[in-house]
C-alpha cells in the first residue's frame, strides 16, 4: 500500500486517510510510485481556508517590515536547502539537474522581490486637494482644507493553483508577494508533483511564519472547484492549460473572486537571414527542447525567413539529433522524460497527426534511444509545416518543433499573429529595423530579441496575451502587488 501524501495546514502536517478517489504520484524517469494523493480532499481544503482565515487579522496587522523578515529568513533557508529542493524536483518531475536548479533559483528571485514590499506598498498623499467653505470659521481663513490619501491594504485569504512543470518556482510567483502584502494563503499544487510544493511550504515554519499564514492542500479538480468558490476566499491565481484557465477564471469571477489565470501558448521564433547562426541554434534548441518542451515559454514554431531556411533546417536537425535523452540525475542528460504516460502518448499522437497532415518529419523523437521504464520521447522536428495544421495551432506541451517557412518578415509576423495564443514571440536578427518592427507588430506579451526564452525576471510581470491569459493583472512585478492588494482612499478635513 502506497504512502498517502498529506497537507500542511496551520503550521503543521495534516495526514490524509486511505479513502476517497486517489492518484499515484510517479517518478516519470522510472515509473516508480512515490506516494498517493487523495483527489477529493474537500475536508482538508476547508481546514486550510479556515486556518488562513483565522490567521489573517493578526498577520495583516503585523507591520510590513516584520512580515518581510520572515521572507528574508526563508530565502536563506532556501539557499541552504538548494540542492535538496533541486533533487526533489528531479525525482518527482524528471527535469535535468540543471533545469531543477534553475527552477529553485528563479523562485528565490521572487522571494527577493517580495522582500521589497515595504517600498512597494507605500501609498500616495495629496494635501489640500480641495477646500470646503461651508465650515469656514472666518472669511479670512478661506475655508477648511481637505487632504486625500491612497493606501494599499491586503485582501484576505488568497488561493494559488499551480501546474506540474515548475514545482518550486510557480508557487513562488504567488504566495510570497501575497503574504508580504498581509494576506494569508492556500496553495493547491498539481497532483502530479505535490512533494516539492509541500517541502517548499513546510520550510516556511522554520522561517518563523505564524501558523495558518501559508498552507498547502493536495488534491485534484474537486479541491480546485471547491477552493475557487469558497466564501472565505478573496482571490485566485492559476497557471495551467488554457482550457482550465478559462474555466477557473469564469467560475471564480462569477463567485465574486479576483482572478488571474495564465494559460497555454504556441510560441513563434522568427529567424532572419542575417541572424547570428550560432546564437540561433543555441537559442532555438534550448527554447524548443529545454524542460522537454513542457513550459508555456517553449518555442514550438520556428519561422525561418527566406534563405535562412537553407542553413537553419539542417543545422537545427543536426543539433537536436545529438541531444542526450536520459534521467534527470544523469550528469550528461540534456532532456529528461515528460511528466507521465498520458503526456508521452499525446506527444507521439501529435507526431502521427503531423505526418497525416502532410508535414515532413525530419527528426522523429520516437526513434531515439531512451531509458526503459520511464516516460521518454526524443526531440521531433517537422519541416514544411503550414500555419493551418494542428501541430502548428495546438499546444503540444512536449519536445516537438514545427518549422513554418516564411517568405518575408511580414509573413512571419502574420503567421504568429494568427494564433489564438499570445505568450511569447522571438526574433533572431542583427537588424535593428527588423527587431523594432517585430517588437512593435508581434501580438504577444513577451518579446525576445536574440533571446530564445524571454522569461521576465520577478520585477517584471509575466505578461501573456490573448488565450494565454485571463484577467487584468499578471503574476510578478508591480502587477502582483496590485493583484494582492486593494486601495483604501481617505478624504479628511480637520475643523
Amino acid at each position: 500500500m502506497s504512502t498517502m501524501i498529506g497537507h500542511f495546514v496551520g503550521g503543521q502536517a495534516l495526514a490524509e486517510q486511505q479513502t476517497g478517489e486517489r492518484m499515484s504520484v510517479v517518478n516519470p524517469a522510472d515509473g516508480s510510485t512515490l506516494g498517493e494523493v487523495r483527489l477529493d480532499a474537500i475536508e482538508a481544503a476547508d481546514q486550510a481556508v479556515q486556518a488562513a482565515a483565522d490567521a489573517f487579522e493578526s498577520w495583516a496587522n503585523t507591520p510590513v517590515g516584520e512580515r518581510v523578515q520572515c521572507l528574508f529568513r526563508y530565502k536563506q533557508i532556501l539557499e541552504d536547502r538548494f540542492e535538496e529542493l533541486a533533487a526533489l524536483i528531479v525525482r518527482e518531475h524528471g527535469k535535468t539537474m540543471a533545469e531543477a536548479r534553475g527552477d529553485v533559483r528563479r523562485g528565490i528571485d521572487c522571494i527577493e522581490y517580495a522582500c521589497c514590499a515595504p517600498v512597494l506598498m507605500m501609498g500616495n498623499t495629496l494635501p489640500q486637494i480641495a477646500v470646503s467653505s461651508s465650515f469656514s470659521r472666518t472669511e479670512d481663513e478661506g475655508g477648511v482644507g481637505i487632504d486625500s490619501t491612497s493606501e494599499r491594504v491586503p485582501l484576505g485569504v488568497c488561493v494559488g493553483i499551480t501546474p506540474f512543470n515548475f514545482p518550486i518556482m510557480v508557487p513562488m510567483w504567488m504566495w510570497p508577494m501575497a503574504v508580504a502584502c498581509g494576506n494569508t494563503f492556500v496553495l493547491k499544487p498539481s497532483e502530479k508533483v505535490p512533494l516539492s510544493a509541500l517541502r517548499e511550504i513546510e520550510l516556511t515554519a522554520e522561517a518563523g511564519f505564524p501558523p495558518g499564514v501559508v498552507n498547502v492542500v493536495t488534491g485534484g479538480a474537486p479541491v480546485v472547484n471547491h477552493l475557487i468558490t469558497h466564501r472565505d476566499v478573496r482571490a485566485v491565481s492559476f497557471v495551467g492549460s488554457t482550457k482550465v484557465a478559462r474555466h477557473i477564471y469564469a467560475t471564480a469571477c462569477a463567485a465574486g473572486k479576483r482572478a488571474q489565470c495564465m494559460g497555454g501558448a504556441k510560441n513563434y521564433m522568427v529567424i532572419m537571414p542575417d541572424a547570428n547562426r550560432e546564437a540561433v541554434i543555441d537559442g532555438v534548441l534550448g527554447s524548443a527542447f529545454g524542460t522537454t518542451g513542457q513550459r508555456c515559454l517553449a518555442g514550438s514554431v520556428a519561422a525561418p525567413v527566406g534563405e535562412a531556411a537553407d542553413w537553419f533546417v539542417p543545422a537545427i536537425v543536426e543539433a537536436a539529433r545529438k541531444i542526450k535523452v536520459a534521467r534527470g540525475d544523469d550528469p550528461g542528460a540534456v532532456m529528461g522524460p515528460v511528466i507521465d504516460r498520458a503526456s508521452c502518448e499525446r506527444v507521439k499522437n501529435y507526431i502521427q497527426i503531423g505526418l497525416e497532415e502532410g508535414a515532413e518529419l525530419v527528426l522523429d523523437g520516437r526513434d531515439f534511444q531512451v531509458p526503459q521504464g520511464g516516460n521518454f520521447v526524443g526531440p521531433s522536428i517537422f519541416d514544411h509545416v503550414s500555419p493551418h495544421m494542428r501541430i502548428c495551432r495546438e499546444e503540444i506541451f512536449g519536445p516537438v518543433l514545427s518549422i513554418v517557412r516564411a517568405a518575408s518578415l511580414d509573413d512571419a509576423i502574420a503567421s504568429l499573429n494568427s494564433t489564438d495564443y499570445g505568450n511569447m514571440g522571438v526574433i533572431f536578427t542583427q537588424s535593428g529595423y527588423a527587431a523594432r518592427k517585430f517588437k512593435t507588430q508581434a501580438r504577444a506579451g513577451m518579446i525576445g530579441i536574440n533571446v530564445g526564452v524571454p522569461a521576465p525576471m520577478a520585477v517584471f510581470p509575466f505578461a501573456g496575451w490573448k488565450n494565454s491569459f485571463f484577467g487584468d493583472l499578471h503574476a510578478n512585478g508591480e502587477d502582483a502587488l496590485r493583484f494582492f492588494t486593494e486601495h483604501k482612499i481617505l478624504v479628511s478635513r480637520w475643523l
